[in-house]
Protein backbone atom coordinates (compact mmCIF):
# COMPACT_ATOMS: atom_id res chain seq x y z
CA UNK A 1 0.00 0.00 0.00
CA UNK A 2 1.66 3.44 -0.70
CA UNK A 3 2.17 6.15 1.52
CA UNK A 4 0.02 8.19 -0.28
CA UNK A 5 -3.31 5.75 0.52
CA UNK A 6 -2.00 5.24 3.83
CA UNK A 7 -2.34 8.61 4.96
CA UNK A 8 -5.37 9.43 2.87
CA UNK A 9 -7.35 6.81 4.86
CA UNK A 10 -5.97 8.16 8.12
CA UNK A 11 -7.08 11.47 7.79
CA UNK A 12 -10.34 10.47 6.48
CA UNK A 13 -11.39 8.78 9.39
CA UNK A 14 -9.69 9.24 12.70
CA UNK A 15 -8.02 12.50 12.23
CA UNK A 16 -11.32 13.99 11.35
CA UNK A 17 -12.64 12.71 14.13
CA UNK A 18 -10.02 14.00 16.44
CA UNK A 19 -10.40 17.36 15.24
CA UNK A 20 -14.04 17.43 15.53
CA UNK A 21 -13.27 16.57 18.69
CA UNK A 22 -10.84 19.13 19.42
CA UNK A 23 -13.06 21.89 18.18
CA UNK A 24 -15.89 20.64 20.63
CA UNK A 25 -13.80 20.80 23.50
CA UNK A 26 -12.59 24.65 22.05
CA UNK A 27 -16.16 25.49 22.27
CA UNK A 28 -17.35 23.89 25.39
CA UNK A 29 -13.70 25.76 26.99
CA UNK A 30 -15.41 29.24 25.33
CA UNK A 31 -18.31 28.54 26.81
CA UNK A 32 -18.52 27.58 29.87
CA UNK A 33 -19.88 28.78 33.40
CA UNK A 34 -18.32 31.54 34.75
CA UNK A 35 -16.02 32.63 31.81
CA UNK A 36 -18.19 35.57 30.96
CA UNK A 37 -16.41 37.14 34.03
CA UNK A 38 -12.81 36.68 32.79
CA UNK A 39 -13.66 37.76 29.08
CA UNK A 40 -15.60 40.85 30.56
CA UNK A 41 -12.42 41.88 32.42
CA UNK A 42 -9.93 41.00 29.57
CA UNK A 43 -12.21 43.24 27.16
CA UNK A 44 -12.18 46.28 29.31
CA UNK A 45 -8.35 46.37 29.66
CA UNK A 46 -7.97 49.48 27.57
CA UNK A 47 -10.51 51.42 28.84
CA UNK A 48 -8.73 50.60 32.45
CA UNK A 49 -6.66 53.83 32.74
CA UNK A 50 -8.68 56.30 31.10
CA UNK A 51 -7.42 59.72 32.88
CA UNK A 52 -3.54 58.74 32.77
CA UNK A 53 -1.46 55.93 31.04
CA UNK A 54 -0.58 52.53 32.34
CA UNK A 55 2.35 52.89 34.27
CA UNK A 56 5.06 50.32 34.18
CA UNK A 57 5.33 47.35 36.52
CA UNK A 58 1.58 47.70 37.35
CA UNK A 59 -0.50 50.00 39.95
CA UNK A 60 1.52 53.30 39.97
CA UNK A 61 2.00 54.47 43.88
CA UNK A 62 0.81 57.69 44.60
CA UNK A 63 3.16 59.85 46.47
Amino acid sequence: METYSILREFADSWMLIALFAFFIGVVVFAFRPGSSKVYSDVANIPFRHEDKPAVRGGDAKEA
